[in-house]
């Protein structure tokens, strides 16, 4: 369907062609004329499906075919990147409008010029924590508000969001159209549109199939410490000019920027930690080109909406299915084609990478790593191809007189050309600074649990998700890796991958955890072994001590640990 068919304003329209976009997409044809009706609506829909304009240009038709009066329109965002380019495209889709005044209010900026902006906006976008505190200072008022759009609200949710948003929907006037836009459906999705929505609209993008046709998805099975000369292989074959690079942790983001720096690559970080002004000027610098490799964390690269994204590469396997997909949905969009790789190193990350599979109903193909003659030979030919392409131009015309010169003092022409050649390439051929990276281990659907009991329990005020975030952080394994866990009085129980055994002792054993020495063994034939002389004596799984304990909290899984905090 046209834009021009969907009872839009001229003006919107000669913004929305100025912009480029001629076709709308599902989730726009089923949004735009429910929210225009002024019905409540629930949208399923994935990253790059252009929800952005299913809110965004009805919300602006709707403010200019009213009084105009401020705080009319409220959009909450997960986070700062995302208001910030929300607010950008509905300033676009409003350009043509006079008196529409656009104002996005989130943390990291300072306050005064918000509550400016805030004093004449008729639509707000920000983040629920910025909102609340313009709410409770009085900056905010909600008297006018008409309607109310959740953005990604799994997303809000999973980042602890839901109480703000129960508090501002809460003070929202009763009779109002409320909008909620997520790519899951979970119970606590459900919970808010039956408290807060009236009859909402169901609006589902391809009946919940996810929006990777456009992107061949490739895994790599490395070992676990070669990772990064394993990506640096990847990037230095494929030299994208413009990659996202995502990694589990902000401490990861950290060190393989650090790496990838050192040995010549031109990357930046981005993550919860970085000070707005420091992330606004990354992301300019990634927009523009001046660096071509941008490594993120899931929530701080929320809101990145940028074009031309050649690649994307998981460093780490994220721990949720759908983090995935935003992942890889940041390349191959508007009908592009993108490229997506998964470095998976041991079986419970291979395991991981089919898993995926089933979820979204496609192969993830394995592809060997290329090796450094292969790069020499691919960086050899691209670089014979340009000369040609110089060559076939004229494009050295100006070189031609000093070449006669040399050959009228006696310098053969062949070697004057080979000589310069050779010095062009070596100098741009970073090839020498690789080294090849053999195969990780097969993967084998049988392999089986290891149980750990680790010397600290309730009494020391430790919980299971404590216990999974330690596990996670000192080893880098993905919460996936780890299964039960059973919580007495003095000591836990930790169920691991069998695979991944050996690596929890190495690292836990004499790690401090709540001011304790740990002392971590393992359970093999009802005899443990220990791994580490650590003072202070462990207790043994068929010991008395242990089964007299008195069970503190029922087995936890692991995979209920909310692994956002660490993003």
């Amino acid at each position: 369907m046209q834009f021009s068919e969907m009872n839009l304003i001229p003006e919107i329209l000669r913004a929305v062609e100025e912009i480029g976009y001629t076709e709308a997409t599902d989730i726009q044809i089923g949004a735009i004329p429910v929210l225009l009706d002024g019905k409540d609506l629930i949208g399923r829909s994935n990253t790059g499906t252009g929800k952005t304009a299913a809110f965004g240009i009805p919300v602006v038709q709707m403010v200019a075919q009213s009084n105009k009066e401020k705080g009319q329109i409220l959009i909450l965002s997960p986070t700062r990147e995302l208001a910030m380019q929300t607010g950008t495209e509905i300033r676009k889709f409003s350009k043509y409008l006079q008196n529409i005044k656009v104002s996005v209010v989130c943390g990291g900026e300072p306050m005064p010029p918000q509550i400016r902006q805030l004093r004449m906006a008729q639509i707000i976008v920000g983040t629920p924590g910025r909102i609340m505190d313009h709410m409770r200072r009085r900056t905010l008022s909600l008297e006018n508000l008409k309607t109310v759009v959740l953005d990604e609200a799994d997303e809000m949710l999973n980042m602890g969001f839901i109480e703000d948003i129960q508090t501002i929907l809460r003070q929202a006037p009763e009779h109002r159209q409320t909008v909620l836009f997520s790519a899951t459906m979970s119970p606590e999705i459900l919970k808010i549109t039956k408290d807060f929505q009236t009859d909402p609209q169901m609006i589902a993008v391809d009946k919940g199939q996810k929006t990777v046709d456009n992107i061949t998805q490739f895994y790599c099975n490395v070992p676990r410490d070669e990772k990064t000369d394993a990506l640096e292989l990847l990037l230095a074959y494929h030299h994208p000019k413009r990659a996202l690079i995502f990694c589990n942790t902000k401490k990861k983001v950290n060190e393989l920027c650090k790496q990838l720096g050192e040995n010549g690559f031109q990357v930046s970080g981005l993550h919860g930690d970085l000070k707005q002004n420091q992330r606004s000027q990354v992301m300019n610098d990634f927009k523009s080109g001046q660096i071509g490799l941008l490594v993120a964390t899931d929530v701080a690269a929320r809101g990145i909406d940028v074009q031309n994204v050649d690649a994307v590469f998981n460093y780490d396997i994220p721990d949720e299915d759908e983090y995935y997909i935003h992942r890889i949905g940041r390349t191959g969009r508007a009908g592009k084609s993108g490229i997506s790789y998964t470095l998976a190193a041991g079986r419970s990350q291979l395991r991981r990478v089919h898993s995926l599979e089933k979820y979204m109903g496609l192969s993830i193909q394995e592809k060997s790593l290329p090796s450094t003659e292969e790069i020499e030979k691919r960086h050899l030919n691209k670089f014979k191809g340009k000369i040609k392409l110089f060559l076939d131009g004229n494009a050295s015309l100006e070189w031609i007189s000093f070449v006669d010169e040399l050959e009228q003092n006696g310098y053969n022409v062949k070697k004057v050309a080979a000589a310069l050649c050779k010095i062009i390439y070596e100098k741009s051929d970073n090839t020498r600074k690789l080294r090849n990276v053999q195969k990780g281990e097969p993967y084998s659907s049988q392999a089986g649990k290891t149980r750990l009991n680790i010397n600290i329990g309730t009494d020391s005020k430790i919980n299971a998700d404590y216990i999974i975030g330690t596990i996670v952080e000192t080893t880098g394994l993905p919460i996936r890796a780890i299964g039960s866990i059973s919580l007495y009085k003095d000591h836990s129980v930790v169920e691991i991958e069998a695979a991944n055994a050996d690596l929890v002792l190495k690292k836990m054993n004499g790690y401090q955890m709540k001011h304790h020495t740990i002392h971590v063994t393992a359970m093999k034939s009802n005899k443990s072994r220990s791994f580490s002389k650590v003072p202070g004596k462990a207790r043994a799984f068929g010991s008395k001590q242990h089964t007299n304990s008195k069970r503190h909290c029922n087995t936890l899984s692991a995979s209920k640990y909310h692994s956002a905090r660490n993003r």
